[in-house]
């Protein structure tokens, strides 16, 4: 037998409560949502309704996130985002197994496609490229994706359940390269924190994980004919006892405010 929402969610909190990044609190909105039994809460002139939304988004949104987050609550006073963030694998369990939240956004539309019956709609809402991090200076002179190859060279990849992992080894394969990774790491965040530390000596991550480390670690570019274009959608979850609110988020996403901040931190137009 099936368990009811309201019985996954319970059995699922203590897993979600220890990945949750809050921002902080805001005052109250003049927008509507629903309460937990399912009722519209609205109010009159000047009534105020609290929406507490948790989204679940991919490690590689972690610092544009928090930006766009910071920004939405200012600009939707009452609403509070309290973000989780992981591999797109680890936030798919998560749904699959009842974890209490509002939103998902993933790094690629086959982790989403997973969770399609507890979704909405996605929306895409940002692309994305890979890039060699090297560390700072490239003292190795890793100039292209065929010195990864090289034995004596220190390379960490994303494991291949991740998105970025996964979007690694196509582009890997496409050029014929063999790389023997000494790690796979479950988050393309974990093979960033790998490169910075000097423990790797380069690695396949995102173009904007590499800018956000910009003083820790080096880029080298990967031109379009050998790269991938990453896609991140974004749905609300079909269990989300605050749906408009969430749907709002979602929106606002894809809004000229939204797209500048995604835009502004090196993602692409979707």
């Amino acid at each position: 037998m099936s368990l009811t929402p309201v019985r996954r969610r319970t059995a699922a909190a203590a897993l979600a409560a220890t990945l949750l990044v809050p921002l902080a609190a805001c005052s109250a909105s003049d927008g509507t949502a629903k309460d937990a039994d399912g009722s519209t809460a609205s109010g009159s002139a000047g009534a105020a309704h609290r929406a507490n939304l948790t989204v679940l988004a991919a490690a590689s949104l972690t610092d544009v996130f928090k930006t766009a987050g910071a920004a939405y609550e200012k600009a939707h006073p009452g609403t509070k985002l309290t973000f989780s963030f992981a591999g797109s694998q680890e936030l798919v369990a998560q749904v699959s197994q009842g974890s209490p939240a509002d939103v998902l956004v993933t790094a690629d539309a086959k982790s989403m496609d997973k969770v399609r019956a507890d979704t909405g709609t996605p929306a895409i809402i940002a692309k994305n490229r890979l890039v060699i991090a090297t560390g700072e200076g490239n003292p190795l002179k890793v100039d292209e994706l065929k010195d990864l190859a090289d034995p004596k060279l220190k390379v960490v990849l994303a494991a291949p359940e991740v998105p970025a992992g996964k979007y690694s080894q196509q582009i890997l394969d496409k050029q014929k390269i063999t790389v023997k990774p000494v790690s796979q790491e479950p988050s393309v965040r974990a093979v960033l924190s790998k490169v910075e530390l000097g423990e790797a000596d380069a690695g396949l991550v995102y173009k904007t994980d590499a800018a956000s480390a910009a003083d820790k670690v080096d880029a080298v570019e990967i031109p379009d004919a050998q790269n991938a274009v990453a896609q991140y959608p974004a749905a609300t979850l079909k269990d989300s006892e605050n749906t408009e609110a969430a749907a709002a988020f979602v929106a606002w996403l894809s809004s000229p405010e939204g797209q500048k901040i995604l835009q502004d931190a090196g993602f692409q137009k979707p």
